[in-house]
């Protein structure tokens, strides 16, 4: 079961910190450190596929590529992307301050940030601020980490599982807008007590985010600092089963991309999009994912409007294989298009709720596959167009 009160501690032989260094225009936590005591420090990540990616990226990416990662720092308050030379520099410097602290190489420290693209980063306050962090290290300091990357987020999201074997699972995020595959606009940290020292963490990882964060798409738009890194530490001593882990860790990344999309930025409505009975992954995807990125259809539940033609006029450009006669469409359980044609009345469904549920059945094969989304409301344009992003 996922406990969403624990994070990146809730694994034995981690530490996190979040303080607050003067990024944030509000004055709150804005660096957050979650450092690794090993005895392991195997790693794995997967990082935003836009071109234009940030240089605390480019930094972990190549930290990463030797499978270990001792420590990682983040910020938000500041993106450090499209920075030239210098933002490389910069996000080089956060990881040679916590190496020095914690006597590791730099290599050995991941380095991610968050917020306005294109500005550098005030690294007095940074500096300042991870001596801070590296001093208020703790076990139980996993809150405080999960508030500190917080930017347009109205909550911290945190989430663990416990495994009845002694090895356990944890992860924080961030992410409230910008929210479209590859990941979303997000910064996640999991950190891991499980001994995965004989496991391909990082194809692990990669099948994990596959159906969790790749599936989270608020609004098609595509961020240049994604990030997700998991620490495996190996400190309860425990190698678990690998598809058990692999479920658990799955559990955990669809329960920090559900929180993602649940406080995205003005959302009246939370909605899964399950296309079901296609012909392939691929074609329930992309069925799922064109009524999920249309503004007409999140306009409608906006509205509370159980609006179907507009489900059926995005599933129509899609390439999918699906014979329209046979197509059936539902809203929260009410099939209100049934076979190429109107089913039960609209009237019959109550979109008022929070969680709202469409579920098309292609009837063209036996593959499901589910983006969750939101709905486009005045909140958002006005959160976006007062916020410089």
């Amino acid at each position: 079961m996922i406990d969403t009160s624990k994070g990146v501690t809730a694994a034995q032989g981690f530490l996190a910190s979040g303080v607050a260094a003067g990024l944030k225009k509000s004055g709150g936590k804005d660096i957050a450190l979650v450092v690794s005591q090993g005895p392991n420090w195997d790693a794995a990540g997967v990082f935003t596929s836009n071109r234009f990616f940030a240089a605390p990226v480019g930094w972990s990416r190549q930290a990463i590529s030797d499978g270990t990662l001792k420590a990682v720092v983040l910020n938000s308050g500041g993106a450090n992307a499209c920075t030239g030379a210098q933002g490389d520099a910069d996000a080089e410097q956060m990881a040679r301050l916590v190496a020095q602290a914690i006597e590791a190489s730099p290599q050995d420290v991941g380095v991610a940030s968050t917020g306005l693209i294109g500005d550098h980063l005030p690294m007095d306050l940074v500096s300042a601020g991870i001596a801070a962090g590296i001093a208020s290290l703790d076990s139980d300091g996993g809150g405080d980490a999960a508030q500190a990357i917080m930017t347009t987020d109205t909550v911290s999201k945190q989430a663990s599982y416990a495994s009845d074997q002694g090895w356990s699972v944890g992860g924080m995020a961030k992410g409230a807008g910008m929210l479209a595959p590859a990941l979303a606009t997000m910064l996640i940290v999991i950190t891991t007590d499980a001994d995965l020292s004989d496991t391909d963490i990082q194809a692990t990882l990669l099948a994990s985010t596959h159906v969790s964060f790749d599936r989270a798409d608020s609004d098609g738009c595509m961020s240049t600092n994604d990030t997700v890194l998991l620490l495996a530490n190996g400190a309860s001593g425990v190698k678990p089963d690998p598809a058990q882990f692999s479920s658990a860790l799955t559990d955990v990344c669809v329960s920090l991309a559900r929180q993602l999309i649940a406080d995205a930025e003005g959302a009246e409505h939370s909605i899964t999009v399950t296309a079901t009975g296609a012909a392939t992954e691929a074609d329930a995807l992309e069925v799922a994912r064109s009524v999920a990125r249309s503004n007409l259809f999140k306009c409608a539940i906006a509205g509370n409007d159980p609006n179907w033609g507009r489900v059926l006029a995005s599933i129509g450009t899609t390439s999918a294989t699906f014979d329209p006669a046979t197509v059936d469409v539902a809203f929260n359980g009410v099939e209100v298009f049934h076979q190429g044609a109107p089913g039960r009345d609209r009237s019959e469904v109550d979109l008022h709720p929070f969680d709202v549920e469409v579920v098309i059945s292609l009837n063209a094969g036996q593959t499901t596959a589910t983006i969750w989304t939101n709905d486009l409301t005045h909140g958002y344009v006005s959160e976006n167009s007062d916020y410089s992003s």
